[in-house]
């Protein structure tokens, strides 16, 4: 289908079929680390989530539909994005909890301290270390530019209340940058490992953090997404499909 004859879009399900999503047919495609974002997030009625860098809505859409009650802001410079995400939560029936805003997630022009929790999936391919797509979308999904990570995390900063988590999922080979933007203002660390597959190396870290928050930091156990056939793991099943929550966002 199109949106206006010009952006080709499919609609697919994800969460066992609980949330469908319209998304471009090229460039950036809804996947697993959305829909873990969201399941390593938490939430509780009344509070007031914000999902920085939303795309189409999926990780804050999948928190909303997990949470309910929970109210959610989705904040996506791409325009075009916005107008999915926006139609993605009517869709869903979350409209009257889920708000979209056009702006950048490195300043979203929202009221500071106006979030119990933010969660993000910033871009965070080097450009200078990997070929990129030459498709601008998915390139500006994908690609991280110099400093983006601390701008984001800062930008989480001012948006939380006091003792606000912030939860995103970043390169498991890059877990040290994602330390150093969190030093300044953030303590309390919790880190979840995703794994392809048992005795792997972990492709992704899920890393939650509390502003002002103190603590030793905690390594929860790897979340194995595949067995040795290939076939998904139960608990990643349980996570991907059934709605279940990590074991990351109870501290």
């Amino acid at each position: 289908m199109t949106d206006g004859g010009i952006l080709e879009t499919s609609e697919d399900a994800v969460l066992g079929g609980r949330l469908r999503l319209r998304q471009p047919l090229r460039g950036h495609r809804v996947g697993h680390d959305a829909i873990l974002l969201a399941a390593a997030t938490g939430g509780q009625a009344g509070e007031h989530a914000v999902d920085l860098g939303a795309g189409v809505g999926a990780a804050g859409l999948a928190l909303a539909a997990r949470v309910p009650g929970l109210k959610v802001t989705l904040v996506e410079i791409d325009r075009v994005l916005c107008d999915l995400a926006d139609g993605n939560a009517r869709l869903n029936g979350l409209a009257e909890r889920v708000d979209v805003l056009a702006a950048d997630a490195a300043d979203t022009g929202l009221p500071p301290g106006s979030a119990d929790r933010v969660l993000m999936n910033p871009p965070f391919h080097d450009a200078t270390k990997q070929n990129l797509s030459p498709d601008p979308r998915r390139r500006l999904a994908h690609a991280a530019a110099p400093g983006l990570l601390p701008r984001w995390v800062s930008s989480a900063a001012r948006l939380l209340k006091p003792q606000g988590v912030l939860t995103l999922i970043w390169r498991a080979d890059a877990l040290s940058d994602v330390q150093s933007a969190l030093a300044a203002e953030f303590g309390g660390i919790a880190v979840l490992p995703v794994l392809p597959r048992a005795g792997a190396d972990a492709i992704r870290m899920l890393v939650r953090a509390v502003k002002s928050g103190r603590g030793t930091p905690t390594t929860y156990p790897a979340l194995v997404l595949n067995d040795e056939q290939g076939n998904p793991t139960a608990a990643a099943e349980a996570v991907l499909r059934g709605g279940e929550t990590l074991k990351i966002n109870e501290t």
